[in-house]
């Protein structure tokens, strides 16, 4: 296995840029005419649409576009005790964890008598989206569930694509349901977001939607959260990537299997090495041809590690500007020392820190959450967090000195925009007797 290599410190910016530029998604002018079509389709042909998009694209002929409660029994008596149990430790510690982010309101007196406040309220309804393609993500309906529900968010709801059989992956409705999910439907792709942001006579209509999903659901969250009588959206996102720092004291192996463990998400997947090592890059290219021999998406990984690179630097500060300027969703350090490299860790999704923290306890189970930037939005992006699923609201509440007080500030201001009304709603009352 040969990755394409290159030493940072002897390219120029324009090959620099190109050296870390994503694989394009393929034919996205196509894609984004078709979704168009579909999220049209589902606004304007409600459930009778979802029926018909859903035998077309999933080939799965559903009489009933809910997860009824028997399929749910089934699902569960599907499960292994041990699966069951991983399910709740994830969400165990994503709860833990997401409860750690509840924020006080807060109250502050800017000056006597004007007392200013922002409280926060949970989104009314929010729509999940669990994928369920090439592989079933019973991860993703912890990850978007547990928050959801601490949140306090009153509607709750779940999409995931049908199986041929028209069942939803039991391992996807266990989790959900776990989470604490009663509203499960089985619709996928971009008819499923088109649905939870507009509404059907069976899917409630939601005001942000959450998930990742693929080239075409990512689009359809485009076009409903452009639309004012679509949905908000959590974030834009694209195909899974990773970014590995590795100096030559990581294991080759440690580092092969971390870098697998993305590509093997779909071949549009990307993953980087950036090592201080050539020796390293050599052995980690060799256990990767090793290591694939006993996957089973081995052909998937292989078509992702066409595009993957190996990046050759002077040293960790280097490496750390690469990661910086590549922002990562999925950053690993494998080095001496990693934690000291944290400060300087500007732009990542998420980091692992250390030989013992695979990129995949993340993915499952350790507490943070999944959902994250891709696609460079780690520069202006945040991961799924508590806080978004909720508003934050501001509020004030004023005595009369306390008016009496700012009087002459917003007259003055309010005479700045030429906004007389303004003046006057404060010159009024003043004016008035008490």
């Amino acid at each position: 296995m040969t990755l394409q290599r290159a030493r940072w410190n002897i390219l120029d910016d324009a090959a620099r840029r190109a050296l870390l530029r994503r694989p394009a998604v393929a034919d996205d002018a196509a894609i984004r005419e078709a979704v168009l079509e579909i999220v049209a389709e589902v606004k304007h042909g409600g459930d009778e649409a979802l029926r018909a998009l859903t035998a077309r694209l999933d080939r799965a002929e559903l009489a009933d576009l809910r997860v009824s409660g028997e399929e749910l029994d089934a699902a569960l008596a599907s499960l292994a005790p041990a699966a069951i149990d991983a399910i709740d430790v994830a969400i165990a510690n994503v709860r833990c964890f997401h409860e750690a982010q509840r924020l006080p309101d807060v109250a502050v007196e800017t000056m006597p008598g004007v007392r200013c406040e922002r409280v926060s309220r949970p989104i009314d309804a929010v729509g999940l989206y669990v994928p369920a393609g090439t592989a079933p993500l019973p991860s993703a309906a912890v990850m978007l569930a547990v928050p959801a529900a601490i949140a306090g968010c009153a509607t709750r709801i779940v999409c995931t694509p049908p199986r041929p059989d028209g069942r939803a992956d039991p391992a996807v409705v266990v989790a959900a349901a776990r989470a604490g999910i009663t509203d499960l439907f089985k619709i996928g792709g971009a008819q499923a977001i088109a649905a939870m942001a507009y509404g059907t006579a069976s899917v409630p209509k939601v005001g942000k939607i959450f998930g990742p999903g693929n080239a075409w659901v990512t689009c359809a969250k485009s076009v409903v959260s452009a639309d004012p009588e679509g949905a908000a959206i959590d974030m834009p996102a694209g195909p899974s990537e990773v970014l590995v720092i590795a100096d030559e004291s990581a294991s080759a192996e440690f580092v092969a299997s971390d870098l697998l463990s993305q590509a093997e998400h779909g071949v549009d997947s990307q993953v980087m090495l950036v090592t201080t090592s050539g020796r390293l890059a050599e052995d980690v290219e060799e256990e990767l041809e090793q290591q694939l021999r006993s996957l089973s998406r081995a052909d998937i990984a292989r078509q992702s590690l066409q595009h993957a690179r190996v990046v050759i630097v002077d040293d960790l500060a280097m490496a750390v500007e690469v990661s910086n300027r590549y922002a990562p969703e999925h950053l690993i350090l494998q080095c001496d020392d990693a934690r000291a490299l944290l400060p300087a860790i500007t732009n990542a999704g998420s980091v692992f820190v250390g030989q013992w923290t695979p990129e995949s306890v993340g993915d499952y189970c350790s507490g943070t959450n999944h959902v994250l930037p891709t696609y460079g939005y780690a520069r202006s992006y945040s991961g799924l967090s508590l806080d978004q699923f909720m508003r934050g609201m501001t509020v004030q509440e004023l005595t009369r000195d306390g008016l009496a007080g700012l009087s002459e500030a917003v007259v003055t201001l309010a005479g700045l925009e030429g906004l007389d009304a303004h003046a006057a709603a404060v010159t009024r009352r003043l004016r008035a007797r008490s």
